[in-house]
């Protein structure tokens, strides 16, 4: 067997053992051997190698000099070399020769059978630590035949999706692509009340939903203390959050409360189809699953209202989707409904503005500006997932990188921290001038996006308007600027003018895609302008607990309020329960709360139990609805958003940081 000669130069061992007599005394130093020599890697300089010439065959070597005792084959005298090492196999599988055949800790070396003439079957000694057998580097060379060239292409490219995709190694790893829509699926139960990608998945789903809840103590307390009053008890609750672990653990809670649910996603791409069928094979209603159209997104939430013998009396909404469609479509149901659980910026948008035109049927709770949610979900939780989103689809290296960060809102500034913590040159686009003082006095240098669009690295809306990121800015962007949104809707950047003949889609991981310019240029887009923290990664579990929680309290302060307490209008959730969300996530962090004096608390005029802020404190709320500067402030810019162009910006007073 002929063997290729590492490289690098390799230092000879003086091995013991029996051959050492037949080899003859130590090797003096000896003229370079030409590459093909099946002694050890000599010491010629790359230069030296390349010059000099190959042996014709594996068998051709030249006679060697400087080295008694050995023979021109780089042999013993009287020694012969086995011509197969397939003529001296041995039966015990254990054997160095065999542990080398198979990989193991040969270390690289040739372990070549010598016959004696006496017959004696010995090894030569190992010289060589690194080098590579001729037939093996053939192996490698060969060219794949034509299956399995394409075998190993979906395997890679498999292997991408799967490694890039939203959350769960499950998620996308199907080959079915068969809509859920078209499948007939029960549970164990023979239940059918479900759409779901694969209710065989369930088993996984559940073991995540197991894991969540572990990072959900407010929850999970919450589930003990009240499940034996059942205050849900003759709830019937319909949902549209995104579903993942989170939301099950959310779900589960409201199930144990004494609530039936029904539930659809609010956005196409966040769904975890592994949670949805555990939620599904629990005996939740769940119509949902990652990679929706448009048209399976509207017939979800209709599936969820619209059933024979069953009509909701709580929403619980994210985004106003599902408000929307019950009261385009069915707006007779608000005769039943108690109460609107909203929590996203957009959703209590629309709430407000139907509130405003005297349409708003039934009380409803805003969530999003809530002290709790404020402050933790939106800041602390896009202080990581922004990055996370990032890598996972980009891989990309953010020392150094230009970002402009549009919105500098909660959401806006756990983006900033974190970008600027890796090193980043961060700007801020703002309208509001609190907000715009804000981004100032952390560092950030505050800008008209029209300033920067040509030199950044990555544009990231955080506002919760409309046309943010128009056509005219994506036509100017540099090429591979990364396009990317962390507001609710995805309304932020107008993806709609990218559809056009003249520009190329090409999509490159799962929601990944570049967009080509006729001229070459692209742009990278993530989740095509939806929320990307929830479209490509995950969000951290226990910052969701305080919102599930939140929202929890709130669908049971409607239900339970007695008639009369909640008129037709949006209401803030109640301080003293934004501050028991809280409390009850402390002790994981084995924290004491220092309580006042009797007379300390007198002096402050408050109760020793709280509330310790008063009903018109908020934090600095996000920059929601508005939109950056930079476009000015034509009426064309804010219609729809219920503001004045030229202010006030802010539906509170008392505005706290």
């Amino acid at each position: 067997m002929s063997v290729q000669v590492a490289a690098p130069a390799v230092e000879l061992k003086e091995l013991s053992g029996p051959m050492d007599k037949a080899a003859g005394p130590p090797c003096e130093p000896v003229t370079p051997h030409p590459p093909g020599h099946g002694v050890a890697a000599c010491p010629l300089t790359v230069t030296e190698r390349e010059a000099a010439p190959a042996p014709s065959c594996a068998g051709e070597r030249p006679p060697l000099s400087g080295c008694p005792g050995l023979s021109a084959a780089g042999l013993p005298p009287g020694a012969a070399k086995v011509p197969q090492a397939s003529a001296m196999k041995r039966s015990d599988p254990h054997h160095p020769q065999h542990r080398h055949r198979d990989g193991g800790d040969s270390g690289g070396a040739a372990a070549e059978a010598l016959v004696s003439p006496d017959g004696t079957v010995t090894e030569a000694p190992r010289t060589v630590k690194k080098i590579q057998f001729a037939d093996q580097k053939q192996e490698f060379n060969k060219r794949p035949t034509k299956i399995g060239r394409r075998s190993l292409s979906r395997s890679i490219s498999q292997s991408s999706t799967d490694s890039y995709s939203s959350a769960a190694s499950y998620t996308d790893s199907s080959d079915d692509e068969t809509s859920p829509r078209d499948k007939q699926q029960k549970n164990s139960k023979g239940s059918s009340d479900f759409c779901v990608k694969n209710i065989k998945q369930a088993e996984f789903g559940r073991r995540e939903i197991e894991i969540a809840e572990q990072e959900m103590p407010a929850l999970m307390a919450l589930r003990k203390r009240a499940q034996g009053e059942k205050p849900l008890a003759g709830a019937k609750i319909v949902g549209c959050t995104h579903i993942t672990a989170q939301t099950a653990v959310l779900m589960e809670t409201l199930g144990a409360l004494g609530a039936q649910c029904r539930w659809a996603a609010c956005n196409i791409y966040s769904t975890l189809n592994e949670v949805a069928a555990a939620l599904a094979e629990s005996g939740f209603p769940v119509f949902a699953w990652k990679g929706e159209s448009e048209d399976d997104f509207w017939w979800c939430i209709d599936r969820c209202v619209n059933v024979e013998g069953w009509q909701p009396n709580m929403i619980l909404d994210d985004g106003g989707d599902l408000t929307h469609w019950i009261y385009k479509k069915y707006p007779n149901m608000f005769k039943k409904i108690k109460g609107i659980v909203e929590e996203s910026v957009t959703g209590v948008h629309r709430l407000y503005q139907l509130s405003k035109a005297g349409k708003l049927c039934v009380p409803a709770m805003n969530v999003n500006d809530s002290v709790t949610k404020q402050k933790f979900d939106n800041l602390y939780c896009c202080r990581e997932s922004i990055l996370d989103g990032l890598k996972r689809t980009t891989d990309m290296m953010f020392g150094g990188k230009q970002v402009v960060v549009c919105g500098y809102g909660e959401v806006g500034k756990g983006c900033c921290a974190a970008l600027k913590a890796m090193g980043s040159i961060v700007y801020v686009t703002e309208i509001d001038p609190i907000c715009a003082l804000q981004a100032c006095m952390d560092g950030f240098r505050l800008v008209k996006l029209n300033e920067v669009i040509r030199q950044v690295d990555i544009v990231i809306t955080c506002t919760g308007n409309k046309n943010v990121v128009t056509r005219e800015h994506l036509d100017r962007m540099k090429n591979s600027c990364i396009v990317c949104n962390m507001g609710h809707s995805n309304t932020e950047i107008d993806v709609a003018s990218l559809r056009t003949p003249e520009l190329t889609w090409e999509r490159v991981r799962s929601q990944v895609d570049h967009v080509i310019w006729p001229d070459g240029k692209r742009i990278v887009l993530l989740a095509e302008g939806r929320l990307l923290n929830l479209s490509c990664s995950t969000v951290p579990t226990f910052v969701l607990s305080i919102t599930a929680t939140t929202q929890a309290l709130a669908l049971i302060e409607l239900y339970n309020a007695p008639e009369g307490r909640y008129k037709q209008d949006v209401y803030l959730l109640p301080k003293k329960m934004d501050e028991y969300v809280a409390s009850l996530h402390l002790p994981t962090f084995d924290a004491h709360l220092t309580e006042l004096t009797d007379e300390q608390a007198k002096y402050l005029g408050l109760n020793k139990n709280g509330p310790f802020k008063p009903n018109y404190y908020r934090c600095c709320s996000s920059s929601s609805f508005l939109l950056p500067r930079a476009w000015g402030t034509r009426a064309g810019r804010v219609e729809g958003t219920g503001f004045n162009p030229t202010g006030p910006l802010r539906r509170y007073q008392g505005v706290s940081g």
